[in-house]
């Protein structure tokens, strides 16, 4: 494999379907198990021989700069500024001046987390001489109507594209993750200084070339688009559908719980949580199936259950599936911002 594989991570989006967690939080600083997405992204991409990776970053762009541009996990990271969103593809347009001609590069999304075999995506994608390759994942048929459908043909490349279908309607359940692998040859498709997507302005010619293959993710593939995906991929990995290095798991008579935080003897966990660092959990608190970020309070005697609770926020009642936004104070009948 080459030994100076370049990567993208696409950052540049507000998150807007999981306020209030990302107020104050970029979505792919929003962490699991408390890493953020784009920790475990890059951890994997060093994994694979990435060395070098760009994003392009806009809202809340400074926090993404600052975390990664001295990084502990051996990747050179440079970064662009859009003002104004351009679309998905563009942005990989403004940082086409970071990757070589005649190369194949990575382009992740910064709110995915997957198990996939990037290597074996990128040996497909080679052997095809295809443009473009796109992780497919099979999906049940009666979910379709969430995602962007493929339609293949026998040799693996796309013949048509259904956006979100009616279930009746889908000719495939198969769907695109959002992992892609192009040849530099992707640019010669992308206007300058123009607002473009994939799916609408970029895929569509390719397609009538038959220049988009694929490669099936047969391994976990999640996002955190939904404040219930992101619970969702959290228990996911309780469940060990996939897994990244974080801080050990620790189960009790009645759940399990992943803390960054020391924790009193008469908290009891019921499912599975996740705990900031920096928290401060009060006598005989029940905890279930709970995501807590850093620096929360919870009073004694208190009770959530499906809840998120982000920074420096604090809980003196009882609550249920309740999503919090950072610097809040929930007490009484009356939340504070």
């Amino acid at each position: 494999m080459k030994h100076d594989l370049k990567a993208m991570i696409m950052a540049a989006g507000v998150g807007s379907r999981l306020d209030p967690l990302t107020q104050l939080v970029p979505k792919p600083l929003v962490p699991i198990a408390n890493k953020p997405v784009m920790d475990i992204l890059l951890e994997y991409l060093a994994k694979i021989g990435v060395r070098s990776v760009i994003s392009n970053t806009h809202y809340l762009a400074d926090k993404i700069i600052e975390r990664y541009s001295n990084n502990s996990f051996g990747i050179n990271f440079n970064y662009i500024k859009e003002d104004t969103l351009s679309g998905t593809a563009g942005g990989l347009k403004k940082c086409q001046y970071f990757f070589d001609e005649d190369e194949d590069f990575i382009v992740l999304s910064g709110d995915g987390v997957s198990n996939v075999d990037l290597l074996r995506g990128l040996q497909v994608h080679k052997n095809s001489n295809a443009i473009a390759t796109i992780g497919i994942k099979q999906i049940p048929k009666n979910e379709v109507s969430h995602f962007g459908v493929v339609v293949t043909d026998s040799d693996g490349f796309i013949t048509e594209f259904q956006e979100k279908p009616a279930v009746q309607d889908a000719k495939s359940n198969y769907i695109n993750t959002g992992i892609y692998i192009f040849n530099y040859k992707i640019f010669e498709y992308i206007p300058e200084d123009t607002f473009c997507d994939f799916a609408k302005n970029v895929f569509p010619q390719l397609l009538h070339e038959k220049q988009i293959n694929t490669f099936e993710i047969s391994e976990y593939w999640s996002d955190i688009g939904t404040l219930a995906q992101y619970q969702q991929s959290v228990q996911d990995l309780f469940n060990k559908h996939y897994t990244f290095n974080h801080a050990p798991i620790v189960k009790t008579p009645t759940g399990a719980y992943i803390s960054a935080s020391v924790l009193p003897m008469s908290v009891k966990f019921i499912g599975n949580s996740t705990l900031g660092s920096g928290c401060v959990i009060g006598k005989n608190v029940t905890l279930e199936n709970c995501i807590l970020w850093n620096n929360v309070t919870i009073a004694d005697n208190t009770t959530l259950k499906n809840c998120v609770i982000a920074s420096n926020s604090t809980i003196r009642r009882d609550i249920s599936s309740q999503i919090v936004g950072a610097n809040t104070e929930i007490s009484g009948e009356t939340v504070n911002l």
